[in-house]
């Protein structure tokens, strides 16, 4: 479970005993679902980094929302719904160079719209390559919490950060990059494989 659960799981404690010893009941039952819930949702299960130097792995868990072509670019859309691991991880390894936050609204995180107008961080990590990634809030994910700075060396698969409660990865992948996910395919943070460098 990830640490920033515990925000939530303290003070729903506390309310729960105090229910508990009121004999509030319903309100009681009530309390001890929505903590179970938020141990679900901060959920932080391990994943098998694949080892392919060459492969660029997906920064969320979720699903493939969109596949646009954006001059030298492709960008690829992940949506995560409230029932997803919300822990996001480094798609390659190597410096994060830049680490960018944009103030913005909270549209639906499945409209595209959400990937220029939402509050969002925009994060580049080098090494031998260069890799451009945003976490985008939605309307529910109100919070971006990062657990990496700019100008750490992080490996590939390494938890990065999270999103409270639903919202958007984009991932700018060089054209040259030989794509293996489709729109509408399931992702997982770490584990699944989006994309190839292309070889040199």
């Amino acid at each position: 479970m990830a640490r920033d659960a515990y925000h939530f799981i303290i003070p729903l404690a506390f309310l729960i005993l105090v229910c508990l010893l009121a004999g509030w009941i319903w309100s009681g039952t009530i309390l001890v679902l929505l903590a179970g819930f938020v141990v679900y949702f901060f959920r932080d299960p391990q994943r098998s980094i694949p080892i392919d130097e060459r492969a660029i792995v997906s920064p969320a868990d979720g699903r493939v929302v969109k596949l646009d072509p954006d001059g030298k670019y492709l960008v690829l859309s992940i949506f995560l719904s409230i029932f997803d691991v919300h822990i996001n991880r480094a798609p390659i390894g190597g410096v994060i160079t830049r680490q960018d936050y944009h103030p913005g609204e909270f549209k639906i995180a499945y409209d595209d719209e959400a990937s220029a107008k939402n509050e969002r961080v925009v994060m580049t990590i080098e090494d031998d390559r260069k890799l451009t990634f945003s976490l985008i809030a939605g309307m529910v994910a109100r919070r971006i919490c990062l657990w990496k700075n700019e100008g750490e060396r992080v490996s590939k698969g390494d938890r990065i950060g999270l999103i409270r409660f639903g919202s958007r990865v984009d991932v700018r992948l060089p054209r040259e990059c030989e794509l293996v996910v489709g729109r509408g395919d399931r992702v997982y943070a770490g584990a699944t494989v989006i994309a190839y460098w292309g070889k040199e």
